[in-house]
């Protein structure tokens, strides 16, 4: 593809995935990036791993004049979006803050776009967009739901927005990508998750417990109407995650409208069934207690990724241990995460 991607948050956790899987397929690569929940460091060892060096711009997607500043003067031919704030109970607490950054930033990006005549879009959804289906696994022929969440509602807004807009100029190329429960790490340690403070997602939770850094792991609710009681979540690598959006990418360019499509492995587990691979990859015991339910949780959920397999040619390759095992690998190497 001629030109360059633009990768908004490319300095997080999926978007510096992705922005070295880019690198290393030959794409040249702008990242944009506030750095609010991430870290340049991530961006120094993508150039170790692969010889490579994205460009990189420190700004916010809700700058206008930051955005249409850098249009002008890159040729740039699509971008990837996964700027954005993701924490579920965050959502519930600060919903406003997630409304200006999730639906205003993309808003204000999607106009520099159409400034710019840059009409190729990847945007980063969720599977939460479906809201509690009524039936497993979730096809993209399900009706979209009302997400229990703020987090959830930013992003079908988003798609609701993107759906318009390709309604309103037939030039766009755009996909949807509603991926289920990103885990995992580059399998050399070198680049994986560091949340700031608290971590609000199982895994680097549960990964932090292991090197000693958490005492135990909260388990929001053992009374779910699943085999265990906890609820059960479809977990994919984050390099599966980061090659399903070079498919995507390729996809689109050579089509117009609106696609969408799952990313997930197409099984689920519990949070049990994760806690006990991650102590045996681990070798460590995980203290936890069971407590209330967070509010806007649901009991299951994962994917059917077949239409991603058979439109996208894309499939996830890493199971539950090999997932487990570089979450592990990363923790280890990266106690403090890029710190």
């Amino acid at each position: 593809m001629a030109g360059k991607i633009l990768v908004t948050g490319g300095a997080g956790y999926i978007g510096s995935h992705t922005t070295l899987a880019l690198l290393e397929s030959g794409y040249n690569v702008i990242v944009l990036d506030n750095l609010c929940n991430s870290s340049i460091e991530s961006l120094h060892r993508i150039e170790t791993l692969c010889g490579k060096t994205p460009e990189f711009v420190q700004g916010d997607i809700r700058d206008r004049i930051m955005l249409d500043n850098l249009f002008a003067s890159n040729h740039i031919s699509a971008v990837l979006h996964f700027a954005g704030l993701k924490a579920v109970g965050e959502s519930v607490n600060s919903p406003l803050e997630y409304y200006d950054n999730n639906v205003t930033g993309s808003i204000t990006l999607c106009q520099a776009m159409a400034r710019a005549e840059v009409y190729n879009l990847v945007f980063s959804s969720s599977a939460t967009v479906y809201g509690e289906p009524t039936e497993m696994p979730i096809r993209e022929d399900f009706p979209t739901g009302v997400p229990t969440n703020p987090y959830g509602r930013s992003k079908l807004m988003i798609e609701e927005l993107l759906q318009d807009l390709a309604k309103s100029e037939s030039r766009w190329s755009i996909a949807l990508l509603r991926y289920f429960n990103p885990v995992g790490a580059h399998q050399s340690g070198m680049i994986g998750e560091a949340p700031n403070g608290h971590p609000n997602n199982l895994l680097p939770y549960v990964s932090q417990v292991a090197i000693g850094g958490l005492e135990q792991l909260s388990v929001f609710g053992a009374n779910y109407p699943t085999q265990d009681g906890t609820g059960i979540r479809d977990y994919i690598h984050v390099q599966d995650l980061a090659e399903g959006h070079i498919n995507a990418l390729q996809n689109i360019v050579q089509r117009k409208g609106v696609d969408i499509w799952n990313l997930g492995t197409g099984t689920g587990y519990s949070v049990l069934e994760i806690i006990r691979a991650f102590e045996v990859v681990s070798g460590r015991k995980i203290p936890y207690k069971i407590v209330d339910r967070r509010p806007g949780d649901i009991a299951e959920c994962w994917a059917n990724p077949e239409k991603a397999e058979l439109e996208l040619n894309w499939k996830a390759k890493r199971g539950l241990s090999e997932m487990m095992s570089d979450i592990w690998r990363w923790q280890s190497n990266n106690p403090k995460g890029y710190d």
